[in-house]
């Protein structure tokens, strides 16, 4: 499956099911048990619709269509606009989407449930601006919105699940994972810094990295930290194998920024080149700090994969990877690999066999 769709469907399902959940939930809220409130009077016919054969199916079906388009902005803001949108104006826009989205949902709602349950309510044009349970309904949805972002920040700050982990407490004590990692390194970092000046130095990192955290849900990854020029990517290990994820994520990597060739050599006279270097095996991870709270993995693999990157200038080679790795991922049917060598890497006592690695053309 395309990794785009792929990526969407995720998103999609996710959202259908917290707005579906969501609005279900709002409808308990407005009406469930309205009958025996104090001082509320309504017919018999009407409270009979207000059970779970009547106004609640309306609910569920507005939050399934809800879910749709919420998923459908978000992803095309994620794909074509976020990068070209200041933060308050991203939200802006977005909000002016949702209120109209939720106006013609509504009315579609209303004109639905005077269709099935008799519901008389005025959905004449401009209904919405007057009418309080519209505006009510309006701050429900901001409210929950927040919710849903908040989550997906979390998730996107500290990976898949992990949010759910931290908040259970999971980490407070050190656990030990199995997990990949990636050290990627812009090359001859020093010679554009000076071509082009620490303004447009940083430009260019920014776009590098735009394009970057364009593929990276595509091959499952988490990014762990932004270090200057260098970012360092995660996989749980099985994740990691699967599909080749944590291979196939540089050399995607690498084809995008050439097929920006022409916007890098117009905007800054050079096409930035990346190379990177893989290792996996356990390690240990924590929750560290108060202020400013992260996860934090601590173990040779780390140091390790670092080392690994660091051998790449001295071999000219983009990517290296380490024996222990390459014989549990299955890549023989679509990429080549040759070793250099037994190394000793810088801080080790005991050398390591580190194999170049490049797709089959």
């Amino acid at each position: 499956m395309n990794k785009t769709l792929q990526t969407f469907l995720n998103q999609l399902w996710k959202s259908i099911v917290f707005w579906t959940f969501a609005m279900v939930l709002w409808g308990m809220f407005r009406y469930f048990g309205i009958e025996d409130e104090p001082g509320v009077t309504i017919s018999d016919d009407f409270q009979n619709d207000l059970h779970m054969t009547g106004i609640l199916p309306l609910f569920t079906l507005a939050g399934f269509i809800m879910g749709i388009l919420y998923a459908v902005v978000e992803f095309s803001f994620e794909k074509y606009k976020s990068k070209r949108l200041s933060i308050g104006l991203n939200i802006l826009v977005k909000t002016l989407i949702y209120l109209v989205l939720i106006v013609i949902l509504s009315t579609s709602m209303i004109e639905l449930g005077s269709q099935l349950f008799g519901i008389e309510k005025n959905n004449d044009l401009g209904w919405w601006r007057q009418d309080k349970s519209f505006w009510i309904t309006v701050l429900y949805f901001l409210l929950t919105s927040l919710i849903f972002s908040f989550i997906k920040i979390a998730n996107e700050k500290f990976g898949q699940g992990v949010f759910l982990k931290m908040l259970l407490g999971t980490y407070k004590n050190p656990k030990e994972e199995k997990r990949i990692f990636m050290f990627l390194d812009l090359k001859s970092s020093t010679t554009i810094a000076e071509a082009l000046g620490h303004f447009r130095y940083s430009q260019l990192i920014q776009d590098c990295f735009y394009d970057l955290n364009a593929i990276v849900p595509k091959y499952a990854a988490e990014i762990y930290q932004y270090v200057g020029d260098e970012a360092v990517l995660s996989w749980p290990y099985q994740k990691g194998l699967a599909h080749n994820n944590c291979v196939a994520l540089f050399f995607a990597f690498q084809a995008l920024l050439k097929s920006r060739n022409s916007y890098y050599t117009e905007k800054y006279g050079t096409v930035p080149e990346f190379k990177a270097g893989l290792h996996g095996g356990r390690l240990m991870v924590a929750e560290v700090g108060v202020v400013k709270k992260e996860l934090a993995f601590h173990g040779d693999v780390i140091n390790t994969s670092a080392r690994i990157q660091a051998e790449c200038n001295k071999h000219n080679v983009p990517v290296l990877i380490s024996e222990e790795l390459k014989e549990d991922l299955q890549i023989d049917s679509n990429y080549t690999t040759a070793s250099i060598g037994n190394l000793l890497l810088k801080g080790k006592k005991k050398a390591l066999n580190v194999f170049t690695i490049a797709p089959i053309p």
